[in-house]
């Protein structure tokens, strides 16, 4: 359906108010803050039930039953703060402990129509299909909403899907057609919907009586609103810095009100202009000017809205003002990856790739991991392997300063999680000297994604009771050979870095005491479609790994609870195939078909290029910058 072309910057108040009616595009708030005017409400089949939200606080409602049904539907209209009455001859402990409030009340007895009296919702949550009709009939002869459990045809309304981001609520209805593809939407919008955006409604509305008095028109206020949802107000946030959020929205807005003021002070009397007064201006004119929502040249008006010049100018000095605060440097996040498998990214994982001007990856991030990033950010490979580091931990911590100062926002994607032998601590250390803006995104951890997909419990009451992460190499490639400290038969140690060392860290630890029949894995692409576990002792292990070359990446996991993966094991457990690393979907990825990619090769090239132009730029050595 083809959409109005109406201009938005024409302050009509019912034009706006109606644009949802009209299917014109209206202004909608997505997950990562920016403001789109290209989603439209296309009128098409007649809506089976309409979307109403009821303020139940301190409200009565009605619920027949005393069941598990009837506590989902308590727990529920608990928290909207209704006062609820149920009525029952037998209600749970369950529904006594969640409505213990004196608020609330349990009535013991048969169902009559009499306790409906006052209530402003009746929810009928028996399993008596008979009484359910009788309490259905006796609701709507005295017409107050009734719904009755899995029973669509006797409901007035239905209770949806929810997505609470209090006090932004999302409710999503199938019409009782099919619930359980309303729950898997509401749980596709719970990733892409930060939790900070209730926060944020909250900020707005303590705010809003004052800018509604200082900015006395819709347009100005919805240009506002705009700059402040989409701007760095709701970054601060989301990054969970409330105060600092308060005060930008506040000098946002003492912005925006100088701005008008100046307008204003700039403005020609309206009254010299106006066609009944004055004869110059056109009958044209006036119709230009009304028909477009725009200012005509020649005949200026006074206004409290803003040209888009302004608009403009507002916008970019709130940037500049927050950029001069923040001596014009961006924001590094530093966010584990997990394992590779992209399912098991944190929410905030994924908001902060799609919003990176540049992501530095490591060897570890798997394709389908990187392509979760936002589309057109630099992508710059920098990552390590086993005697092949493409760019040293000194250039990659000198990239992040630079490009930070440079006012992007810089993702740092590493496998695993930053903290668990992943160098983050080093990386923050640096941007913390250098006065650089971070945030740290746990990841899943290898030692975790291994040890649960291949069903070795890392701590088991009847097997140990603790569990140490070890690395088979120390800084500058030492080896790790403290097997001493790896004796106590009630704790799980995994090694990460482990496998090529395998005889080394299998022989030091026999020698120091560990008895040669302790149980041990080897894990290969943990949480993958091509993941392999090998299990054995610390005196086979060596020749069954020879035998089976279970490749890289891969970590070790010993102890007793080593035998309980026979038993465990559920992933992949059928998969025998070593298949092709190469050829795993979560190694090869989207990306490899991209014609634009690039491959880690070219990647490697252009990290070096950049660390070699920071070198000439800083006059440092290259060599410390490369080499690591």
């Amino acid at each position: 359906m083809p959409h109005s072309t109406k201009n938005h910057n024409q302050h009509d108040k019912n034009d706006y108010a109606n644009a949802n009616s009209l299917g014109e595009r209206v202004p909608v708030i997505p997950h990562n803050g920016c403001i789109f005017y290209d989603i439209e409400y296309i009128i098409g089949d007649a809506m089976n039930t309409f979307p109403l939200f009821f303020k139940l606080e301190d409200r009565k409602v009605l619920i027949v039953g005393g069941g598990d049904v009837a506590l989902r539907k308590a727990d529920l209209l608990s928290r909207a703060g209704a006062a609820i009455t149920i009525l029952a001859p037998d209600i749970s402990t369950e529904i006594q402990a969640l409505l213990s409030d004196d608020k609330h009340e349990l009535i013991y007895k048969n169902y009559d129509k009499s306790y409906m009296t006052g209530a402003r919702v009746i929810i009928a949550a028996t399993d008596d299909e008979t009484l359910n009709h009788q309490i259905h009939a006796d609701a709507t002869a005295i017409n107050i909403p009734v719904n009755v459990v899995d029973t669509p045809h006797l409901c007035d309304f239905i209770f949806p899907a929810i997505v609470d981001r209090n006090p932004i609520v999302i409710g999503i209805s199938s019409n009782g057609k099919a619930p359980v593809l309303a729950r898997l939407l509401r749980a596709r919008l719970e990733t892409l919907i930060p939790q900070g955006y209730g926060k944020l409604a909250k900020l707005a509305g303590e705010f809003r009586s004052e800018v509604k008095r200082k900015i006395p028109t819709l347009t100005g206020r919805r240009q506002f609103w705009e700059r402040a949802f989409e701007g760095q107000v709701s970054q601060l946030m989301f990054a969970g810095n409330e105060r600092e959020a308060t005060a930008q929205l506040q000098a946002d807005l003492d912005n925006t009100v100088a701005a008008l003021k100046n307008s204003t002070n700039h403005s020609v009397d309206p009254d010299a202009h106006n066609p009944a007064n004055s004869p110059a201006t056109t009958t044209s004119q006036h119709n230009k000017r009304h028909s477009t929502g725009s200012l005509s040249a020649t005949a200026p008006v006074a206004t409290d809205e803003l040209t888009t010049t302004q608009h403009t100018t507002i916008r970019n000095n709130n940037i500049n003002q927050t950029r001069s605060a923040q001596d014009a440097v961006g924001e590094v996040y530093i966010v584990g990856a997990g394992p590779g498998d992209p399912e098991l990214l944190t929410f905030k994982a994924l908001r902060l790739m799609q919003q990176a001007d540049i992501v530095y990856y490591d060897a570890l991030v798997s394709p389908q991991v990187l392509d979760l990033c936002r589309r057109d950010a630099d992508k710059v490979f920098v990552g390590k392997k086993r005697s092949n580091h493409a760019v040293a931990q000194l250039g990659i911590n000198e990239l992040l300063i630079n490009s930070a100062k440079q006012g992007r926002r810089v993702v740092r994607l590493k496998g695993g999680d930053p903290f668990i032998f992943g160098r983050g601590g080093e990386e923050i250390e640096s941007l913390r000297a250098h006065g650089v803006p971070y945030q740290v995104v746990p990841g899943i951890t290898a030692a975790n994604a291994a040890a649960s997909y291949a069903g070795i419990p890392l701590t088991h009451r009847d097997h140990s009771q603790s569990v140490r992460f070890v690395t088979g190499f120390l800084k500058a490639g030492a080896p790790n050979e403290k097997f001493e400290n790896l004796l106590d038969t009630n704790e799980t140690v995994v090694f990460y870095m482990g496998l090529h060392s395998l005889a080394r860290l299998t022989t030091g630890l026999i020698n120091a005491g560990r008895s040669s029949e302790t149980p041990i894995a080897i894990v290969s692409n943990a949480s993958m479609p091509n993941q392999q576990v090998l299990t054995g002792t610390l005196e086979s292990i060596v020749e069954l790994q020879e035998q089976n070359q279970l490749p890289t990446p891969a970590l070790l996991i010993m102890g007793d609870v080593v035998a309980l993966h026979d038993d465990l094991a559920w992933y992949n457990k059928h998969n025998k195939d070593t298949g092709d690393t190469e050829a795993n979907w979560l190694r090869a990825g989207t990306a490899i078909t991209d014609q634009n990619a690039k491959n880690p090769i070219d990647q490697q090239a252009h990290a070096l290029s950049m660390i070699a132009n920071l070198a000439a730029q800083q006059e440092e050595d290259l060599e410390q910058l490369v080499i690591g």
